[in-house]
């Protein structure tokens, strides 16, 4: 009874107080590297109530993926009147689904709840596990809807008003319309999707396995096709061959070999977005493992019995039976967020367009992140008058260097494709751009030659890829303008408005690319990181283990995801379908 005792006060301590978790380490054996993680979040002090808290503004934030949570995790709940919104109450660590189809890691260690995160401000957001289904910007309000299957009596929809909306709500599966994917593909965008791939690969081999079945049945049941070369689909195809060759094929040795893995990418390579370098070695890698990569396929139709495909090279359609598809193509605009496009002007758009600060573009108070969003970045040729006449300070008609030098700050940073474009040619500052545009250096610029100059400058700009990474900075940057909104009424901080006097309120949002892994299977993986450096094989696996145990949101988390990678270290993959 002692030792129970002493453990239950323990369990109890460190969920009272949640800094007592500082004190584990984790270690991760990557060139004999120690990697320890501390949990960033603070005590956070109580305030008694005051008849200021009525006045408080009131933040509606629509999702809890990576965008909604971080913006949370962030947000001064004491500044605000916080309220959240998701038909999930929980936040999942989506770049791990791939691992959890097959019982490499389990679905609830990569899932914490929403409330567990929130409470950390004690009490100060609240959740409601609804959906939103329409969006009016005119009156403030949005749509909910409860996601409970309990009979409301006609009351299970409501409305929520607010000051200023956060549209976190993701995106779905695009299916390019392509007839039968809805009805008989899986997809891998949530944790149910993960669950329900994994029993259907065991039920395969289940069917398989039965003595009634033909050898071409057999192979029909155990032809598993994955339709997208992306880093989703890549990864899943290592990690669904891993786990045949590893567990299942000991388990099922009778018809081991018989398993097919088809990966139909409708471009020329797999894994695009990465290095040559990466994509030729996942390439070969994938054909050494006897993963089938058919390049230039094009996925036209799907039926319950096959799977039609359309060469590109020669226009040629074929079909193949499968057991199982899985669909990782790429991502389509959510209905609600569709509809709300098409009330504020933006129905010819994929996503959600905002400017550099988040805003949706035509609304004040509402805010885009994630993947339902993207930043429309202004051009500079849409600028070139105003810009001239902000640095023409004596109004003579003309620019020198010195004038165009100081401002030229403000707009490397308002068209952050100056810059880049002065990078990519190696050109160290203005000065040198000038030069290049016809100039000495010394020479005034009228506002034609100045047009010249800048006139190749919007080729640079770039569209941020629709990754956690991006949606988790995005929430981040505007939490932090949240909390300094007062203060930057004040003493905005941001570049000069080119088109209007003063200076813009805030720094406008900057990405940092941190890198990116593609996990290959066999205990290897790929990663392309800051400076173009790129590695390779077993040591940039461990170093994947490693980043992705400290990107967890809480200790609890980190704790299951290094336990489960242990147990399928020391006892295999779990093969239950359940």
């Amino acid at each position: 009874m002692r030792g129970f005792s002493f453990f239950e006060r323990a369990s109890r301590a460190f969920k009272q107080y949640p800094s007592l978790s500082k004190v584990l380490v984790l270690v991760s054996v990557s060139g004999a590297g120690l990697v320890a993680y501390s949990d960033s979040s603070s005590p956070h002090v109580t305030q008694a109530a005051s008849e200021g808290d009525r006045k408080k503004k009131k933040v509606v934030v629509l999702g809890t993926g990576w965008a909604g949570t971080s913006f949370l995790k962030n947000i001064d709940a004491s500044q605000y009147d916080v309220q959240v919104v998701s038909p999930r109450n929980y936040f999942a660590f989506t770049p791990l689904l791939p691992s959890v189809t097959c019982g490499t890691v389990e679905a609830r260690s990569i899932v914490e709840p929403i409330r567990n995160i929130i409470k950390k401000k004690n009490g100060e957001i609240r959740f409601l596990e609804a959906e939103c289904f329409k969006i009016d910007p005119t009156s403030k309000k949005v749509h909910c809807r409860s996601t409970q299957e309990t009979d409301f009596e006609g009351k299970e929809e409501f409305i929520v008003d607010y000051d200023y909306l956060v549209v976190a709500m993701g995106a779905r599966s695009n299916t390019f319309n392509t007839p039968g994917v809805v009805e008989n593909c899986h997809f891998l965008k949530e944790i149910e999707d993960a669950q329900n791939i994994r029993r259907s690969v065991i039920d395969c081999f289940e069917r398989a396995n039965l003595p009634c079945l033909s050898d071409e049945e057999r192979k029909k049941n155990l032809h598993f096709v994955v339709v997208g070369g992306g880093p989703t689909g890549v990864e899943f195809a290592a990690e669904l061959n891993d786990f045949i060759e590893e567990d299942l094929g000991r388990l099922y040795p009778n018809v081991k070999d018989m398993v097919q893995i088809t990966l139909l990418e409708a471009g020329d390579h797999i894994l695009s977005m990465f290095d040559k370098r990466i994509t030729s070695f996942a390439e070969e890698k994938f054909q050494r493992d006897g993963i089938n990569v058919k390049l230039g396929s094009m996925v036209v139709k799907v039926t319950d019995k096959d799977i039609s495909t359309k060469e590109r090279s020669n226009g040629q359609i074929s079909s193949v039976p499968y057991g199982m598809v899985v669909w990782s193509t790429g991502i389509g605009t959510r209905p609600v967020v569709s509809e709300f496009m098409q009330q504020v002007g933006q129905g010819n758009r994929r996503v959600l367009a905002t400017d550099e600060w988040m805003r949706v573009l035509g609304c004040n108070n509402i805010y885009a992140l994630g993947d339902c969003a993207t930043i429309n970045q202004r051009k500079v040729t849409e600028d070139i008058a105003a810009i001239f006449s902000k640095a023409d300070k004596d109004n003579s008609g003309t620019l020198t260097v010195k004038e165009l030098k100081e401002v030229v700050n403000d707009i490397c940073e308002r068209y952050p494709q100056v810059e880049l474009y002065l990078k990519n040619k190696g050109m160290k500052n203005i000065v040198d751009l000038l030069k290049a545009g016809g100039g000495n250096g010394a020479d005034e610029l009228d506002i034609e030659k100045f047009k010249t100059i800048l006139s190749q400058v919007d080729t640079q700009m770039k569209i941020l890829p629709a990754t956690a990474q991006v949606a988790s900075q995005e929430g981040e940057y505007l939490a932090n303008c949240f909390n300094r909104m007062e203060e930057c009424e004040k003493n905005p901080e941001g570049p000069l408005r080119m088109r209007g006097s003063g200076r813009h309120k805030f720094h406008p949002f900057r990405y940092k690319h941190l890198g990116q892994f593609a996990p290959l299977g066999g205990e290897q993986a790929a990663a392309q990181l800051p400076g173009d450096w790129v590695s390779i094989g077993h040591s940039t696996q461990w170093l994947w283990y490693s980043v992705y145990a400290s990107k967890q949101v809480s200790w609890r988390t980190r704790m299951l995801v290094v336990t489960d990678w242990t147990r399928r270290f020391i006892f295999g993959r779990d093969s239950s379908r359940i």
